[in-house]
C-alpha cells in the first residue's frame, strides 16, 4: 500500500491516478464534492474548523481501514496526516484546547483500531515536497473559489503560509512506514520523461523495501 502526502495543492489525487495506473493498483480519493463542511470552513474556520477536521478524521479512517485489507492500493491522502491540520487550526485559534484534546483523544483510539488490522500500516510514504509559490499556483489554476485568496480573505494566505511551513517537521517525525521524497517543482507529470522518472524512482524504492512493483 502507498500512501500520497503533501500541503494542498500539491497533486495528490493527479500523482495518485498516475500510480495506479501504472502498476495496476486500486486508487483511493479522497471526495471533496461531497464534503459539506469545506466551503464552511473556509468562509468561517473558526466556526467549523473542529466539525471539518472530525469530518476529514472519519473518511479518512474509513478509507485507510478499507485500504488496509487490499495488498496493492493508493491512497491520495491519509490519516497520518491529519493531526496536522488539526493542529494548525488550533495553532491559528480556530479550535479550541479542549477540541484539539477530544481530538488527539479520537485519533489515539482510531490508531489503535489500525493495530488490528491484517495490515498495520502503509509500505510506502511518498511525500510530493515543493516550494509555497507552487502550491499557490496550483490552488489557483484548479479554481475552487473557496481555496482562492482574495482581498476579503487575506488570512487566508496567512493559514497557507503556517500549514506550508510546518509539512518538513512532520513529515520528519512520521515512522509508520518507509518514505520517499519528490520535489514537485523538479518534474511535471504530464511530460512523458518525467512521469517515467518519477516512476523509476517509486518502482525503485519499492524494490528496495522488498515490495513487487
Amino acid at each position: 500500500m502507498i500512501v500520497l502526502a503533501g500541503m494542498i495543492g500539491a497533486g495528490k489525487s493527479t500523482y495518485t491516478e498516475m500510480i495506479a495506473r501504472e502498476l495496476n493498483s486500486e486508487p483511493f480519493y479522497e471526495s471533496v464534492d461531497d464534503n459539506r463542511i469545506l466551503e464552511m470552513f473556509y468562509d468561517d474556520p473558526k466556526r467549523w474548523a473542529f466539525a471539518l477536521q472530525i469530518h476529514f478524521l472519519n473518511t479518512r479512517f474509513r478509507s485507510i481501514k478499507d485500504a488496509l485489507t487490499h495488498q496493492h492500493n493508493v491512497l491520495d491522502r491519509s490519516i497520518y496526516e491529519d493531526a496536522l491540520f488539526t493542529q494548525i487550526n488550533y495553532e491559528t485559534g480556530n479550535m479550541s484546547e479542549a477540541e484539539m484534546d477530544t481530538y488527539l483523544t479520537l485519533l489515539d483510539n482510531m490508531m489503535e483500531e489500525l493495530d488490528g488490522m491484517p495490515k498495520k500500516a502503509p509500505d510506502l510514504l511518498i511525500y510530493l515536497r515543493g516550494p509555497l509559490d507552487i502550491h499557490l499556483e496550483r490552488i489557483k489554476k484548479r479554481g475552487r473559489d473557496y481555496e482562492q485568496v482574495t482581498e476579503e480573505n487575506p488570512e487566508l494566505l496567512e493559514y497557507y503560509k503556517h500549514l506550508h511551513s510546518q509539512y518538513d517537521k512532520w513529515f520528519h517525525s512520521y515512522d509508520k512506514s518507509d518514505t520517499l521524497v519528490i520535489q514537485i517543482d523538479e518534474y511535471d507529470i504530464e511530460n512523458e520523461a518525467d512521469k517515467k522518472e518519477v516512476m523509476r524512482q517509486i518502482r525503485e524504492k519499492l524494490a528496495e523495501i522488498g515490495m513487487a512493483s
